[in-house]
């Protein structure tokens, strides 16, 4: 596995003289209630990095910003303009397909960053033999599988993120498990809004499960990101 920031240029190149493809995460800067504003940055490089590992494939240092204006009324929370984004991510790929990457693996951590997927599409259209896709891990079939299969109650900031690597040393999480909330009222509302109706951040769901139960749920996340950079790419 080649993370570029471990890399210099010269092996880059190297490696170019025989293969095309490389990933990039994309992650955010956002509210995790009790877990770290950077969680779907670590989550989603992470995972990259431990699906490249064996292959050998580049991986890049996951965006640290994104899309989430819901969240603006919990501070540490940086949201980028929709425009601003999706030219962010459009230099980006032109970045990599200017250098000699052909084949991108998008590994995505952060459901708001979704509507940036059209940005893929056209920009595959503009670039001759360039392929782009787009991977949400964490609902990925095989991997939102074993999500439900530990426990169906599982959203944003709950159980479900909170791996060793996203957890704060010192900061324990609640015991309970808390309610969901009403998904239909948070799409009506501004930050403030969405604020007074989740508390703390975590939309539902215990806060935490054994570290049994997460690694499992890792590496069925990591082997189906694996298949992505393995797969047919013709």
């Amino acid at each position: 596995m080649m993370k570029i920031a471990d890399s210099n240029w010269f092996e880059v190149e190297a490696y170019l003289e025989y293969d095309d493809r490389c990933i990039l995460p994309l992650g955010s800067t956002e509210q995790h209630a009790h877990l770290s504003l950077s969680v779907d940055s670590i989550l989603s490089e992470k995972i990259a990095t431990d699906a490249a590992a064996p292959l050998g494939i580049p991986v890049f240092p996951a965006v640290p910003y994104g899309l989430t204006p819901y969240f603006m009324a919990f501070p540490g929370t940086v949201s980028l303009k929709l425009a601003t984004y999706a030219t962010v991510i459009r230099d980006i790929l032109d970045s990599l397909y200017d250098t000699g990457f052909r084949r991108i693996l998008i590994v995505n951590g952060h459901g708001g960053n979704s509507p940036v997927q059209p940005v893929c599409a056209e920009w595959m259209q503009a670039r001759d033999g360039a392929r782009c896709r787009f991977h949400d891990w964490w609902r990925a079939p095989r991997t939102w599988a074993a999500v439900q299969a530990v426990d169906p109650v599982a959203s944003h900031a709950s159980w479900m993120e909170n791996f060793q690597w996203t957890r704060l040393e010192g900061r324990p999480v609640p015991p309970e498990q808390k309610p969901y909330v009403d998904f239909d009222r948070l799409r009506d509302r501004n930050a403030q809004g969405v604020r007074a109706l989740i508390g703390d951040g975590n939309y539902g769901g215990h806060y935490q499960k054994p570290d049994t139960d997460m690694h499992r749920i890792w590496q069925v996340a990591v082997d189906e990101t694996r298949t992505l950079l393995e797969g047919d790419w013709t």
